[in-house]
């Protein structure tokens, strides 16, 4: 189209493009969506499709105006990516948009574009690798919450107390010192579910009685309005559930899962322990390497990527709307680094040809198959119909470049 292109502002991986269309190519995309819309719109007195392009220029004018605006912003962009040579990286927009008849169309292309990582430094580096100890305490606590996860509840008629699930009815009086209807809470005291005052309140009752007076609300509630306020609280102790956990025995483990002993269940939870240590330990030692990779070698990472990364969790953590602004601020610098690190590893990957190929990801797809017993050909299908061929691809490039750089650097202790 011959379009004049501006630069107007470079920073970071931000471009902002002066886009000029010439009124040549404006009048021929006019000319175009008119004769679209002459063949296939009727106008009275005339056939279908012989309707004069000037009558139907003018009957339709917005119509054409808007198809034309969006065929040469497309036509534009495209032109000023090729001519440029962008690499972009998010959905570029359009701003100051000016189209009088007889006129130019001219905007300002605001475009994100990938950052061009160098890495010229990925060896030389040192990281630890730490394992946690697995404690006779790691072992005991760990078997302590398997005992948690199997005790029963039966209610008592005594006082609450600490460790207690009660159901109460709760109503806070409002500023004129009135009691609204009550709601009904299931609470574990001592859990953190409801404030010290009103725990307190609950735990001088018995089931089926009430009890009123003033609480004070600590000074970190989270919501601010309410810090260091005092308020009459109603309460009505519907009932009280005391936990009683199993002993701790042959028959525990034997209930728990397949174990002869509670000394075979132990020594299973100390296995699964030291596995889980070893994963940390290597996921921390890939981490490290990141880092050094990254502090070696300066690049900016698109903002847009950071933001579509903290959106995602936002969706998956379902954040509260009240709570976003929050979540998105303290989540930034998380996000910002998970993004780098996707980066490097992706140059890496492509730089020295360690990504998955085919042969691998059929080879991971056989292992799962022979893990589960089951056919590959519909494991494949399986994984292949629920997206997760890609996530497979990513884990086996990820293990390729991790391998290759831990034969470049040392990991010691």
């Amino acid at each position: 189209m011959n379009i004049e292109i501006t630069p107007k502002k470079s920073d970071g991986l931000e471009r902002l493009i002066e886009v000029r269309v010439p009124v040549e190519a404006v009048r021929d995309a006019e000319d175009k969506a008119a004769r679209r819309y002459a063949g296939s719109v009727r106008l009275p007195g005339f056939r279908p499709g012989k309707a004069p392009p000037a009558m139907v220029k003018k009957r339709f004018k917005d119509a054409i105006r808007q198809q034309v605006i969006e065929s040469l912003v497309q036509e534009a962009f495209q032109e000023v990516i090729d001519r440029e040579q962008l690499k972009v990286a998010s959905q570029p927009h359009v701003h100051d948009l000016k189209f009088e008849e007889g006129q130019p169309l001219s905007f300002e292309l605001h475009v994100e574009v990938r950052p061009e990582i160098q890495l010229a430094r990925t060896e030389g580096f040192h990281v630890a690798r730490n394992i946690a100890p697995v404690t006779d305490d790691s072992v005991r606590e760990q078997v302590e919450q398997i005992r948690e996860q199997k005790a029963a509840w039966a209610p008592v008629e005594d006082k609450a107390a600490p460790g207690d699930m009660v159901r109460v009815q709760l109503s806070t009086a409002d500023e004129s010192g009135q009691f609204p209807e009550p709601h009904e809470y299931p609470l574990v005291l001592g859990s953190g579910q409801a404030i010290p005052g009103v725990e307190e309140l609950i735990m001088e009752i018995k089931p089926g009685e009430s009890a009123e007076r003033s609480v004070r609300w600590p000074e970190d509630f989270p919501d601010e309005s309410q810090r260091g306020t005092t308020k009459p609280v109603r309460v009505h102790l519907l009932d009280v559930k005391r936990k009683s956990l199993p002993p701790l025995d042959d028959a525990f483990a034997r209930e728990v899962g397949d174990f002869e002993s509670l000394d075979a269940l132990q020594a299973t939870v100390r296995k699964d322990l030291e596995e889980h240590a070893n994963r940390e330990a290597d996921a921390s030692v890939r981490q490290q390497l990141v880092d050094q990779i990254a502090a070696a070698n300066a690049f900016d990472v698109p903002p847009s990527w950071v933001s579509q990364l903290i959106d995602g969790y936002i969706s998956a953590y379902q954040v509260p709307e009240d709570e976003r602004e929050r979540f998105r601020g303290e989540f930034r610098q998380v996000a910002e680094r998970q993004v780098r690190r996707d980066l490097i590893i992706e140059t890496i990957a492509e730089r020295e040809g360690l990504k998955a190929t085919e042969a691998d990801i059929d080879e991971r797809v056989a292992e799962v198959a022979s893990k589960r017993g089951a056919d590959p050909g519909q494991v494949y299908a399986s994984l292949q119909k629920a997206g997760r061929l890609r996530e497979i691809e990513q884990s086996i490039t990820e293990e390729k470049v991790f391998k290759w750089l831990m034969d470049r650097n040392e990991i010691g202790s």
